[in-house]
């Protein structure tokens, strides 16, 4: 794999327009970039964001070193969170889907390392199975934050309104996931 200043990264391409930069738990970059750019031009980005990704890695390093005191979730700890999450999800989106105003595809559980939720074009939803180690307006939020990709597929000003307009309390609990969401995620057995 490749590096940029000692840290390692992936660059994963698609349809999409813009680059996007995250660390995962495990302390690598993912870079999610369109197919036609140039690996140049990706290289020039990360050259961009250096300072960025130094404070992100060491972050995520401090949480995976809190994280090593709490013990790694075992795959019957990560089954049940699934098993509960397929429970309780699809109620939540129910209700929060007819008070954002829109319909949804199929609901998936999965046990995600750098992801809560995603929705796709397509209008399918995937939340993370860690969500059920977390305060119920958590999931709530995420489950808002999903929904409201029906209406909007970016993260506009627009589209944050929309979210703000369900779930006022938003910005409370997504600082909470941002707090405390890599100690969960650093719980993942790799």
């Amino acid at each position: 794999m490749p590096e940029i200043d000692g840290v390692t990264y992936e660059v994963r391409r698609s349809r999409r327009r813009t680059l996007g930069l995250s660390v995962c738990p495990d302390g690598t970059l993912l870079v999610r970039a369109p197919v036609w750019l140039p690996e140049r031009e990706i290289r020039r980005f990360l050259l961009e964001k250096q300072e960025w990704i130094r404070k992100s890695v060491s972050k995520m390093k401090d949480a995976a070193d809190k994280a090593g005191a709490e013990p790694a979730f075992s795959e019957q700890d990560l089954k049940e969170m699934t098993r509960l999450a397929a429970e309780i999800l699809p109620e939540r989106v129910a209700h929060y889907a007819r008070l954002v105003g829109v319909t949804y595809g199929r609901i998936t559980i999965r046990c995600q390392k750098t992801r809560w939720g995603s929705c796709s074009s397509k209008g399918n939803l995937n939340f993370n199975c860690l969500l059920m180690k977390t305060p119920r307006e958590v999931q709530d939020s995420v489950v808002v934050h999903e929904l409201c990709h029906r209406k909007e597929m970016s993260h506009s000003a627009r589209f944050y309104a929309e979210v703000l307009r369900v779930f006022p309390e938003y910005r409370t609990w997504e600082r909470w996931l941002k707090e405390n969401g890599r100690l969960l995620m650093a719980r993942v057995p790799r």
